[in-house]
């Protein structure tokens, strides 16, 4: 993230809603689909690096 997030906010001074530079905005929202595939996968079986490896063909 490069700037600081300008804040949103009510007539109570509550802060409601943020504003991002678009560049931190996309990294926010790639870093949530890699998160979501994370947890999609969360269940598959884990194989050893050597026999990812080989699987492979290296």
């Amino acid at each position: 993230m490069n700037a600081q997030p300008q804040f949103i906010t009510n007539a109570n001074g509550e802060k409601t809603a943020v504003i991002l530079p678009i560049a931190d905005y996309q990294e926010l929202m790639e870093d949530l689909a890699d998160l979501a595939a994370i947890a999609e996968r969360k269940d598959e079986p884990n194989i050893p690096f050597e026999a990812a490896l080989s699987e492979i063909g290296l």
